[in-house]
């Protein structure tokens, strides 16, 4: 007889939250992030000064704040699985709601962050660190796009009731989605804006 059989159901066993193809997706996107992130860090190696100086350009302010905005959107949205979870799914909703409005205050810096650069003149043949920057932030940028639509669709069906203790499967998919696009952030800010 196995003595963890009363601490144990049957039942349980450990398995991966979300879809597997969202999880293929979140590993080829963080490679692809890797792979950027090396590029940069060579780069800068190799022209110290040039990047020293273009970073002392870019607003750390704006970044801490972004940098705040999506580690509590992915508090936030945590709170929505565990809440569907235990069929508190107004609650849910209301976490998902709280998660898109640090989304669309990420998105609104980052965008006023591109036009100073834009109107300053800014391209990506400005220079490497510039290349680099836009590469890296406006990519990053399009992923908070997609992560916000994915909550969107997800805000939408929970309020129809389609998730519950039976079923928060796609809540756990967007959910790692989200913080996959948080943890890529979590490394670019300080790679570029605060890395000397």
């Amino acid at each position: 007889m196995n003595p963890n059989a009363d601490t144990f159901p049957q039942s349980y066993a450990p398995r991966l939250p979300g879809d597997l193809a969202v999880w293929l997706i979140i590993l080829a996107e963080l490679l692809t992030f890797g792979i950027l992130f090396l590029s940069y860090a060579f780069a800068r190696a190799h022209d110290v000064e040039l990047f020293n100086a273009c970073q002392s350009t870019l607003d750390l302010n704006s970044g801490a704040v972004n940098t705040v905005l999506l580690i509590t959107g992915s508090w936030c949205v945590v709170h929505a699985v565990k809440a569907v979870r235990r069929d508190a799914s107004s609650l849910g909703v209301r976490w998902l709601v709280a998660a898109m409005v640090c989304g669309a205050g990420f998105i609104s810096l980052k965008s006023m962050e591109f036009s100073a650069k834009m109107d300053a003149g800014i391209d990506l043949s400005t220079n490497t660190f510039y290349m680099f920057y836009l590469l890296l932030t406006v990519f990053h940028f399009l992923h908070v796009i997609v992560a916000m639509v994915f909550l969107a669709i997800l805000l939408v069906k929970t309020q129809q009731g389609a998730y519950g203790s039976h079923d928060t499967h796609a809540l756990e998919t967007g959910a790692a989605f989200w913080h996959m696009v948080d943890l890529l952030w979590i490394v670019l800010f300080p790679l570029v804006y605060v890395m000397r």
